[in-house]
């Protein structure tokens, strides 16, 4: 149909010789044309057809260790259309903590960029196990992703799934408080094609991202990549930050068999500002930063992974998948007038599987995954005196079993794993000690009911357990080097024992054409739970140890509604207690029993509220705010001690005409001068992370 066609009356026409040719002709071309559009249409639908089939293949290692809809988890799947309209390139956690309930974050420069850090139901980032297409990416030491590392990684994200509590069985570090699974960009598409952004905005902002894909080709190969670049000047002062990052997918895709090659490169390079500001600093300069202009850091991230995927006969599929993942760099630390720096890197090896089948009512995914890592430490009195050097060695391997069977209205599941992990240690050559090393072995089951109470209308039951060994900072309490000196403190590594979590989840999902609500209870009790106890080291690691029992328990809702034409409302909260029942703290200096306090950084009530309004299809407007009540910064539950709670106020605006889009974003459009997060100094001294200050930044992107 053609808008500006106009209809004209029929006359007959004077038909000779001549003009009966040319009638023809004119008839016979245009059968031709409208054949070969036929043919142009169906084969468009053919390809569309097998880019679709193919990326169910691509997906089923990430299918086999995520959650499906019906499964009794509480869980979160954030798509590609929310990640567009919340991504600008902010480092990921920035970027979760609204799309998901029970998450917080802040960043240590003042701005959405730079090292940033989740909390998952008051539980820090080393206890959130994190994978990217199955591919287990939490270092196998110290059992953290630094995202910072992977600058503008959402812009090659088709989805991310959020699972609170233990959640299902994945590959690496334990889940723990949670698990967050990426699931890249499909590489296998109908059409080639690509964008480019281009960004600047508020504290010298710049970012620029480009993409391109093949499109499915006749020979079946396909290529997806991007390249992405950004800098901030920081809003404290001096803690600029550079990020340069690339990503390549390029597979091969068959009928029933993928082969699909993926790299991921980062670069980061800042001025450091992972210390806080004291009030009295920030009323004279609320920028300031303590550290100095000239401590740096740099470091540089890889992975490279090759899965092999088929789709079997029965229905079921398999997928094998070998990776490689290194990192290295320094950073600076300054104790004037002596000056230090550590350098660390590492390379891990690792291979990860799964077979999934269905067959009527009965789903079985089972998976297995094994990696063996090293880490060289190395300390300098600079310019050039070496202080240490040792290694660190650890492989684990896993592997799970899910099954769940319909009965009726309900679906039962459960979902076995074992896991073994052993860390080795090779001293510095002049260190005075012999190597060591300390094994684990754990068994994590779970279980659960869902059960279809009508139409749109279901309701879970889960429980589980899941256990996990210490990080490196916990063996070694924070320091970098096992020595002599030190040896007797913590040299058996028994001195932080492994932790578990008993977790019970009760929820309910009411779904319907006009809106989604989600809700759940739940429970999660501790034993040796390990916690953050102390102030932060030269490292810039924080002390952690045992302190017995404790637990988080709360209630989660996460809803959306859509019965006003144009308009989408939507938001989440969390109403938590969470609880340490007895340990002894010797942060003071004289040991002091405490007894019911509340752990750090765990706030009572967290809220994420959002609406969206399109008056056009090429124009969008949406404003988002989040509530966080107040915390402690240690687990004192002293009121000299306390992080304020807060409100922030977003919005953004998206115009499209054609191809191009321009959006522009602000960010604490009230200019709240609260506090992201914070810690307590090994003198006592309360320092602060500022949230990111009133930010202004206009994007433009064109497709093609």
């Amino acid at each position: 149909m053609y808008p500006h066609a106009i209809a004209r009356p029929w006359r007959a026409p004077r038909l000779g010789v001549a003009t009966l040719s040319a009638a023809l002709s004119a008839a016979l071309l245009t059968v031709a044309a409208a054949s070969l559009g036929a043919q142009s249409r169906s084969d468009s639908a053919k390809v569309a057809a097998k880019a679709d089939s193919v990326r169910r293949i691509e997906g089923v290692l990430v299918r086999a260790i995520r959650a499906n809809e019906q499964a009794p988890i509480s869980q979160t799947t954030i798509g590609r259309a929310a990640i567009t309209q919340r991504h600008f390139g902010q480092d990921v956690p920035m970027l979760l903590m609204n799309a998901a309930p029970s998450m917080t974050s802040h960043t240590e420069t003042g701005t959405n960029w730079g090292y940033s850090y989740l909390r998952l139901r008051g539980i820090d980032q080393t206890r959130i196990n994190i994978t990217l297409d199955g591919v287990p990416l939490n270092d196998m030491e110290d059992q953290v992703l630094y995202f910072a590392n992977l600058a503008d990684l959402m812009s090659n994200v088709q989805s991310v799934q959020v699972q609170r509590g233990v959640g299902t069985s994945t590959a690496g570090t334990a889940s723990f408080a949670g698990s967050v699974n990426f699931e890249t960009m499909p590489v296998a598409r109908a059409d080639a094609g690509g964008d480019v952004q281009l960004q600047m905005g508020s504290f010298g902002a710049q970012r620029v991202s480009a993409s391109f894909n093949s499109g499915l080709t006749d020979s079946k190969f396909a290529v997806y990549g991007r390249a992405s670049a950004l800098r901030t000047n920081g809003y404290r002062d001096h803690s600029g930050v550079m990020g340069r990052s690339a990503f390549v997918g390029a597979g091969w895709f068959g009928a029933r068999d993928v082969v699909k090659l993926t790299t991921l490169v980062g670069l980061l390079a800042d001025t450091l500002s992972y210390t806080g500001a004291t009030l009295e600093q920030l009323k004279t300069n609320r920028r300031y930063n303590p550290l100095q202009p000239n401590e740096r850091d740099k470091f540089g991230q890889q992975m490279v992974s090759l899965a092999y995927t088929r789709a079997l006969k029965n229905g079921g599929s398999a997928s094998t998948t070998v990776y490689r993942n290194s990192a290295s760099g320094n950073y600076d630390y300054f104790e004037l007038p002596d000056r230090y720096r550590f350098n660390l890197a590492h390379t891990w090896y690792g291979v990860t599987s799964a077979y999934n089948v269905e067959r009527g009512a009965l789903r079985l995914n089972t998976g297995i995954n094994a990696n063996t890592y090293q880490r060289a430490h190395r300390g300098y009195f600079q310019p050039s005196t070496t202080l240490y050097d040792n290694t660190g060695y650890k492989q684990d391997a896993s592997a799970f079993a899910k099954l769940s069977l319909d009965a009726g209205k309900a679906r039962w599941f459960t979902d076995l794993q074992g896991r073994y992990a052993t860390f080795r240690y090779e001293p510095d050559a002049n260190a005075g000690i012999d190597e060591r090393r300390i094994d684990w072995m754990f068994f994590n089951p779970k279980g659960g009911v869902t059960y279809q109470l009508a139409t749109g209308l279901s309701t879970y039951a889960s429980y589980g357990i899941t256990s996990r060994e210490p990080a490196r900072n916990d063996l070694f309490a924070g320091d970098d080097d096992l020595n002599s000196g030190n040896v007797a403190d913590y040299g058996d590594f028994t001195r932080v024992k492994p932790e578990s979590v008993r977790d019970a989840e009760l929820g309910i999902t009411w779904s319907r054409a006009t809106m989604d609500v989600s809700a759940n209870l739940y429970s999660m009790d501790f034993r040796n739970d390990i916690a953050r106890i102390g102030a932060p080291t030269a490292s810039g690691s924080i002390l952690r140890r045992n302190v017995g029992n404790s637990y988080r328990r709360g209630i989660e809702v996460d809803a959306a509604y859509r019965g006003i034409s144009r308009v989408v409302l939507a938001g989440n909260a969390t109403w938590s207690q969470n609880r340490i029942a007895q340990f002894t703290d010797s942060s003071r200096g004289t040991p002091v029993v405490r007894r019911n306090v509340t752990p750090l950084l765990t706030p009572a009530f967290i809220s994420s509220h959002r609406i969206e309004v399109s008056p056009t299809n090429r124009f969008m407007l949406s404003v988002e705010g989040r509530y966080q009540s107040k915390a402690y910064l240690d687990n004192t539950s002293s009121a000299d001690r306390v992080l304020p709670d807060y409100y922030t106020l977003d919005a953004s605006a998206r115009a499209t005409v054609g191809r191009y889009a321009l959006t522009v974003r602000g960010a604490n459009l009230g200019d709240t001068q609260k506090f992201a997060s914070g810690a307590v100094s090994g003198s006592g001294r309360v320092r602060y992370f500022v949230l990111p200050a009133r930010a202004l930044f206009a994007t433009v992107s064109a497709e093609f």
